[in-house]
């Protein structure tokens, strides 16, 4: 008879988790999560390029805390399409490393993806996994029909439809645009 393994203590969902919305006070511990996590490659990926030299923050950008520690920070961007609005790019999502697995990422998204239908966005837009985002119904864009800033792997090109049938409305170059009610910090 084999002894079970012990399992792995991770601070699961705990009643000490407090999910919100971003203020700019939160935007120096986010840019130092985002360093830990990421490292200094992070300015090279699409979701920054996107933002480059803006630092416009959408309203649905959100975080977590795990007794008063920042465990998570999902950053979206308002952005059109070929000139089409009501659309938002996710990404980044960091989650620390010390807090992978607990569920704190997958919280951020659905709570944003509500806030975003809730709010009259038609179309969410990430560079990432399918395995991963799948999970949220993030679905591959059709080649070449949205297009980055920068080299990004046409494969990694996700959406999800708020609104049904939106995505045949967007076509072309993503841009960043000031958010509603945004002072272009962030």
């Amino acid at each position: 008879m084999s002894r079970a393994q012990p399992q792995r203590s991770t601070p699961d969902m705990s009643p000490n988790v407090a999910t919100r919305s971003v203020t700019i006070k939160d935007t120096a511990a986010i840019a130092a999560l985002h360093g830990h996590v990421f490292g200094p490659g992070r300015f090279t990926r699409s979701a920054y390029r996107v933002r480059e030299g803006k630092g416009l923050s959408s309203r649905f950008c959100r975080l977590a805390e795990l007794g008063g520690k920042l465990v998570a920070a999902l950053r979206l961007t308002d952005i059109t399409v070929g000139g089409a609005s009501g659309a938002v790019l996710l990404g980044p999502l960091a989650v620390d490393p010390e807090f992978r697995g607990c569920g704190f990422g997958s919280k951020l998204i659905r709570e944003s993806l509500d806030d975003m239908k809730r709010s009259g966005i038609k179309l969410v837009v990430l560079v990432g996994d399918e395995p991963y985002y799948g999970r949220f119904g993030f679905k591959p864009v059709p080649n070449g029909q949205i297009a980055f800033p920068g080299p990004v792997d046409p494969k990694r090109i996700l959406s999800l439809e708020l609104s049904a049938g939106a995505l045949e409305s967007y076509r072309g170059l993503i841009a960043a645009v000031m958010p509603p009610g945004a002072s272009g910090k962030g």
